[in-house]
C-alpha cells in the first residue's frame, strides 16, 4: 500500500500556514481536480478526495494539532478505508466554500432581478450642443397594482414553501459531498402562491408605459448612452428592476457640421471680400444671426474661430472655414471687370468657351 502523503505537503503549504492559507490552497485544488471538471481521469477524483482529506484534518484546530503530533495515525479516523469515513460536516464553511467555486450556496437565493430595457431616441444639433430635458414614454413591466408585486389574489399571501422551509435552497448528498441546489418545489422563491392574482396570474407584474423625464447633457453625441437606474422591467417576487438604457442618435443640421466638440460651418465668400476683408452676416445654432468680421487677406480653406460657443460645459467652438464663392453665370459687366482683373495680375483667363466646346469643335 503507498504510503499517504503529508497534508501540508497535499495542500501546498507551510505548517505555519493560517486558516485563510488552507482555505485558500484548498480552493485552488478543489477547483482544479474537482470530478464534475474532470470526468475522463480518475486520477483527478482520487487528488480531490486527497486534497478534501487534507483540509478536513488541517482546517479542523483540535484535528490539527494531533495531526501535527502523531501524523496521519492520530486522525485515521478522518479518512480510513481510502476516505469513506470522510464527513463533510467538519467544514463549517462547508457551503461557502463550494458556493464560490461551483454555484453552490446555502444562503437563499436573491429574487429575480427585472430586464434591462434599450430606448433609441434622436434629437437635434442643438439639444446635443446645449443639452435638453425631453419626456419619453416607456412601455415595461410593472408591479401589478391588484396584488402588490406578490403574485398572490387579493387577501391571501404567499405561504412558505414546505420542502426547502423559506430557504429557497435544498442539500443534496452526492456521494461524500453535500451541495444545495434551488428548491423544485418552489424554484428558489422560498414561497408558494396557492391562489395567484387574476389580474397578473401570479407573475407580480403587468405591462404598462412610464412617462419619464430624460435630462440630456450637453456634448452628448450619437452613440451616447444614458443610464437610468431602477426604471426598466419589475422584478419577480419583489426582485429589483433593471435599468434603462437611452441611446442617443444626433440628427445632422444644415449648414453646420459636428466635429468632436466643434461645430463647423462652411461658408463660401465673394473674392472681394476675401481679398480686402468686410463683415458679413452668419448663422448660429440659436437661430439668431451673429455679426463676423472677415479679415483682409483671408484665404479659402482658413478657419474663424468663436471660442466656447457650445459643447460639453461651453468647450466647444464654433469654426467658420472660409471658402470662395465663384458665380456660375457672371453677367457681361461682370465678366469684363474679371478680365481686368485678370489681366492686371497677369492670371492665365480662357476666351470664353469651354474645353468641351473646344474639343467638339475640332473633332467636328
Amino acid at each position: 500500500m503507498a504510503a499517504r502523503r503529508d497534508y501540508y505537503e497535499v495542500l501546498g503549504v507551510g505548517r505555519g500556514a493560517d486558516s485563510q492559507e488552507l482555505k485558500s490552497a484548498y480552493r485552488r485544488l478543489a477547483l482544479q481536480y474537482h470530478p464534475d471538471r474532470n470526468r475522463d481521469d480518475p486520477d483527478s477524483a482520487e487528488k480531490f478526495k486527497e486534497a478534501s482529506e487534507a483540509y478536513a484534518v488541517l482546517s479542523d484546530p483540535e484535528k490539527r494539532e494531533r495531526y501535527d503530533r502523531f501524523g496521519h495515525a492520530a486522525v485515521s479516523g478522518a479518512g480510513a478505508g481510502g476516505f469513506g469515513g470522510f464527513d463533510p460536516s467538519v467544514f463549517a464553511d462547508f457551503s461557502d466554500l463550494f458556493g464560490d467555486l461551483f454555484g453552490f450556496s446555502g444562503a437563499r437565493e436573491r429574487p429575480p432581478a427585472g430586464s434591462d430595457l434599450v430606448y433609441r431616441m434622436e434629437i437635434t444639433l442643438k439639444d446635443a450642443a446645449f443639452g435638453v430635458e425631453a419626456p419619453v414614454a416607456v412601455s415595461r413591466l410593472e408591479a401589478c397594482d391588484a396584488c402588490k408585486g406578490s403574485g398572490a389574489e387579493r387577501g391571501s399571501r404567499p405561504i412558505t414553501c414546505p420542502a426547502c422551509r423559506g430557504r429557497g435552497r435544498q442539500r443534496i448528498s452526492q456521494g461524500f459531498l453535500m451541495i444545495t441546489r434551488p428548491c423544485s418545489n418552489c424554484g428558489g422563491d422560498g414561497k408558494i402562491i396557492e391562489k395567484p392574482c387574476r389580474e397578473c396570474r401570479g407573475e407580480g407584474r403587468r405591462r404598462g408605459q412610464r412617462k419619464l423625464e430624460i435630462r440630456i447633457p450637453a456634448g452628448v453625441e450619437t452613440g451616447s448612452r444614458l443610464r437610468l437606474a431602477g426604471e426598466g422591467d419589475a422584478g419577480l417576487a419583489g426582485g429589483p428592476a433593471g435599468d434603462l438604457y437611452v441611446i442617443l442618435t444626433v440628427l445632422r443640421e444644415e449648414p453646420f457640421e459636428r466635429e468632436g466638440d466643434d461645430l463647423v460651418l462652411r461658408l463660401d465668400l465673394p473674392f472681394p471680400t476675401l481679398a480686402l476683408g468686410g463683415e458679413v452676416s452668419v448663422p448660429t445654432l440659436e437661430g439668431e444671426p451673429e455679426k463676423l468680421t472677415i479679415p483682409a487677406g483671408t484665404q479659402a480653406g482658413s478657419e474663424i474661430r468663436l471660442r466656447g460657443r457650445l459643447g460639453r460645459a461651453g468647450r466647444g467652438d464654433l469654426v467658420i472655414r472660409a471658402g470662395v464663392a465663384v458665380p456660375e453665370k457672371p453677367s457681361a459687366k461682370e465678366k469684363e471687370l474679371l478680365r481686368a482683373y485678370a489681366e492686371a495680375i497677369g492670371a492665365p483667363i480662357g476666351q470664353g468657351k469651354s474645353v468641351l466646346e473646344k474639343a467638339k469643335k475640332i473633332f467636328s
